[in-house]
């Protein structure tokens, strides 16, 4: 047992001090924008495959936009003309896009048939927003968001709300997830001119750059993630808006959301396979963003030193329990007794990180006092299973992306 107990220290060590470490060095960063004169002439695109029970609620939200916008201009990808997203298009002007390669499936994929359709029609655009179809947005998310464009930010997203939160606590504890994504992360990597992590949807991309691809070429299970690690490598500029408010629906049932997890890890490895060499490579003393690819190179690997030496000692202490119980030694009483008080230890402290994003979040997080209690409790145990997607993600040789339906209230 002891054997177990100084591995797990070392990890957790070696963890803690590579937190430290990288947290001082990420900081030496200013990448900041150049104010260009643009125009805002913006489009909105949509992936929307059968989202007929909530494509509605986000054209009006775009429509009752303060800051009006051409509802020409916002693009939904179909990929029938049998769905009954296309009549609902219709009657709010929206411009279709139907899909013709269904074999390619993912986001990125749904994206890039859009962005090569609004070349092909000789148009273009100072900055291309993008949402999910289950998304709606807060009638001033066009209006707040100009003036971080206006200052010349390559890329921004907004702040990211959920709009089913009260329907199970898995929603809540879902939603609190991009909020220590967002609320946390990256609202410190933005003050620190670092680049943020796009999480899902909710923001916008520069013309200029989307016309220098051609397309939308990031097409990983994490098209997010990939295009982070894109704005690292090539020294974009980011900004995380917490005034552009929009909202986004949590799956409410415990099984989407392991689907869902395993998809975004699996995503994840992926695309640093892809891109941490390249940032490593690119890095330069001297270089303004210098900051972010230390913090895209280091990524979560101190957290995983961490997770390990927790589990190295969980395992030990399982171990010894049964050994010990199986040979009849009274010792397993005392293994038994470690291994629920460092189970606890873990909770507490979840449950204690759980309750500071709670007052963080104040009264932002479109949360009622029941669901938020409840989370209190629920989450700890959500944040544990990440484990369980962790190591489901590694062994899979291929995850497929898997479809939520969206608009239905299902309790956990």
């Amino acid at each position: 047992m002891l054997a177990f107990r100084l591995i797990a220290i070392a990890l957790i060590f070696i963890g803690v001090v590579m937190t430290i470490i990288s947290s001082f060095l990420v900081r030496k960063n200013n990448n900041k924008p150049v104010k260009t004169k643009n125009n805002h002439n913006f489009c909105i695109l949509i992936p929307a495959r059968y989202e007929s029970s909530v494509i509605e609620d986000l054209l009006k939200s775009i429509k009752h936009q303060s800051y009006s916008i051409n509802m020409k201009d916002v693009y939904v990808i179909v990929e029938s003309k049998k769905d009954k997203t296309v009549s609902i298009c219709k009657r709010y002007d929206a411009t279709l896009v139907l899909r013709k390669n269904l074999r390619l499936q993912r986001k990125g994929y749904a994206l890039d048939d859009a962005i090569k359709y609004i070349i092909s029609e000789k148009k273009r655009y100072d900055a291309y927003f993008i949402f999910d179809a289950d998304n709606v947005l807060d009638k001033d998310y066009l209006k707040n968001m100009i003036p971080i464009f206006d200052k010349g930010y390559d890329l921004a997203c907004g702040y990211r709300n959920c709009k089913n939160g009260n329907d199970s606590v898995v929603a809540a504890c879902s939603s609190l997830t991009f909020s220590l994504v967002n609320t946390v992360f990256n609202n410190i990597k933005s003050r620190q001119t670092r680049n943020i992590t796009f999480s899902g949807t909710g923001f916008y991309i520069k013309g200029y750059l989307i016309e220098r691809w051609g397309g939308y070429p990031f097409h990983s299970l994490t098209e997010d993630y990939e295009l982070s690690s894109y704005a690292t490598l090539n020294n974009l500029t980011t900004y995380y808006n917490t005034k552009s408010i929009f909202y986004d629906e949590q799956p409410t049932m415990f099984k989407d959301t392991i689907n869902q997890r395993i998809r975004w890890i699996k995503g994840y490895f992926d695309v640093r396979r892809i891109y941490t060499k390249k940032i490593f490579k690119s890095m330069d003393k001297k270089g303004l963003n210098n900051g972010s690819k230390i913090d895209e190179s280091v990524g979560i690997i101190p957290y995983i030193f961490i997770i390990l030496g927790l589990v190295t000692w969980l395992f030990g202490c399982l171990f010894f329990t049964i050994y010990n119980f199986i040979k009849g030694y009274d010792k397993w009483v005392y293994t038994l007794a470690e291994l629920t008080t460092c189970f606890l230890i873990i909770y507490i402290i979840l449950m204690i990180i759980t309750f500071i994003m709670l007052i963080l979040e104040e009264n932002n997080l479109n949360l009622s006092t029941k669901s938020k209690i409840k989370a209190l409790f629920y989450n700890p145990i959500f944040m544990i299973t990440y484990v369980f997607c962790a190591i489901k993600a590694l062994i899979t040789r291929e995850v497929t992306w898997k479809k939520v339906e969206h608009g239905k209230k299902k309790k956990s």
